[in-house]
This record gives structure tokens, sequence and C-alpha cells, in this order.
């Protein structure tokens, strides 16, 4: 059906008497018909395909304002699912900056300044993103030699590159290069004195319950070093015994962090194993035998 370009209701009839129309009206003239009623017949048919004209047109005029209606429809949803797709575009452009500048965004609450000490430890960020991860980070970091040194080689995150590294889910993660580097001079745990590793416990402990550890492990390693420093060995003046209780403690925290995320799952590393500690110290004894200096006549080592 062709679509018509004007109401035909506005249309009037002709007159179909007039010259005009002279030859359909003799065309339709019979013996028995006249031209009057010719006249008559094309006013029938003329108004009968009007109506039927004046009917298309109507529903030609509602199936537009459907399709109007639609395209408005279909618009509008289009530009409500652009807006949010570019709503959430800006959303996860905003999560990425606050990631990549985490300090910037930190909520600063509305109050006085705490009480600290003069000094506050700033520790390491390569040893901060370790216990973040929670995964086994050296000692040394918490001691008054790696504080020093995490001073001495601060810089602010502003003039600092930043270095891509996989997240927890897999995501590339942009962080800074400081905290992707660990210390040039990191001590590990089994060459601390007594004396840091004790200063480095205290803090070590305060970190993990700053930076969210479950109240189980932290209660747990707190109970772990205290046992270390509580053990005979600890006490010993035997330099072996000294040697091998740091190097069991690194060797079973490292043990117990790697197996944490494994089919066997950790353990309570609080409870001291007697026996490995007993199997580090013969380990220790004999390397100590096969230096050097322990073959000349006037050393002794005194086994437990």
């Amino acid at each position: 059906m062709d679509r018509l370009h004007s109401d035909p209701s506005f249309l009037i009839c002709p007159d179909f008497m007039i010259e005009r129309y002279q030859i359909s009206r003799t065309s339709m003239v019979t013996a028995n018909v006249t031209e009057a009623q010719a006249a008559d017949t094309l006013r029938t048919i003329w108004t009968t395909t009007n109506e039927a004209l004046c009917l298309q047109w109507a529903k030609q005029v509602a199936e537009d304002a459907r399709l109007a209606d639609e395209e408005k429809r279909v618009a509008k949803e289009e530009a409500e699912r652009l807006q949010v797709a570019q709503q959430l575009e800006e959303d996860t452009l905003k999560a990425d900056e606050k990631k990549k500048n985490r300090l910037k965004h930190l909520e600063i609450p509305m109050r006085p300044r705490p009480f600290t000490n003069d000094k506050e430890a700033l520790v390491s960020e390569f040893a901060l993103r370790k216990l973040d991860k929670g995964h086994y980070v050296e000692l040394y970091y918490w001691t008054n030699d790696g504080l020093d040194d995490a001073v001495t080689n601060y810089r602010t995150h502003d003039d600092d590159s930043m270095v891509p590294t996989i997240g927890e889910d897999g995501s590339t993660v942009w962080i800074s290069s400081a905290a992707s580097k660990p210390s040039g001079g990191v001590i590990a745990d089994r060459d601390l004195t007594p004396a840091n590793f004790a200063q480095a416990i205290p803090r070590i402990v305060n970190a993990l319950e700053e930076r969210d550890w479950a109240p189980q492990r932290v209660i747990m390693l707190a109970s772990f070093w205290g046992a270390i420093m509580l053990h005979r060995y600890w006490n010993s003046r035997d330099l072996i015994a000294q040697k091998t209780i740091l190097l069991f403690q690194e060797e079973q925290r490292r043990a117990w962090h790697h197996t944490i995320s494994s089919a066997k799952g950790a353990w309570n590393i609080a409870i001291i194993d007697e026996q490995a500690l007993s199997r580090t110290f013969d380990r220790m004894y004999r390397a100590l035998l096969l230096r050097p200096e322990m073959t000349k006549p006037d050393t002794q080592v005194r086994k437990l």
C-alpha cells in the first residue's frame, strides 16, 4: 500500500456534472442510466474511495506515532546506556587513580594531632608491601639499622617512579619502585645479633596489627618469637646454640609462610619443634667444624 502524503479528509468532492467529467459521465450513460445518474455514481465512488483513504491515513498517523515513540524509547535507552558506560569508565579511572596515588586519597580525620613519639618509625615500603601480601619478610627492616636505612632511602611518592606488578587477583597493579625493591643492606634473620632481633620483634608485631593481620596469626607469631627468646639456646653462652636458634627461627617462619597456601596448610608455629631444632643444631655444628679456622689445634667447638 502506497504511503499517503496528505490528509484526504480535507479533500472536497468535485461536481461531476461539470464539463471536465463529461467523458467519465458519458461512458456510464445507457438506456437505463441518465447522465445525472452517472454523475451520482461517480460521486458515490469518490466518497467511498475517500473514506477508505481517510481510514488508511488514520492508521498511517497512528503507526507513525508508534514508530516515533519507539525511536524515542530506543534513543533514551541508548543515551542511558552510554551514560552508565561513561560513568562506569569514570569510576574505573578514579579507582585506578586512587590505587596509584593511595596516599593522596586517604581520608584524614578532623582531630588534633594524636600523641606520638618524637621519632616515629619509618619502615621500608618493600617490607610493608610484603606484610600486606602476607609473605615472609626479614626482621632486619624493623631493627634500628633497618629503620635508619628506610629513612636514608626515603623518597616522596610523587618523585618516585612507578613499576607494574601482579596483584593478588592476577591484574596488573602499578606500585612505586621503592615498594618493589628490597633494601640493599638487608641482613638475613640468621645473621642478626640477639640485640637486633629483640629490637625488631615488638615493632613487627605492632606492624602486623596495623596491617590488619588476623589476630590469630599475630598472636601465633608473637608467641613463637617469645618462645624463641625464652629457649635455653637463646640464653646459652654457646655460640653454636645462639646461631642455631636464629637459623631455626628463620627457617621455621619461611616454611610456615610457604605452607599457608598449600593443600596441607600451616601449623601452630608457636609450638617449638624440638626435633627440628636439634637437627638444625647438628647442621650448624657440622658447618662450623668444616670452617678452616675451626681446624686449628687451639680451637674447640663444644656440642650441647
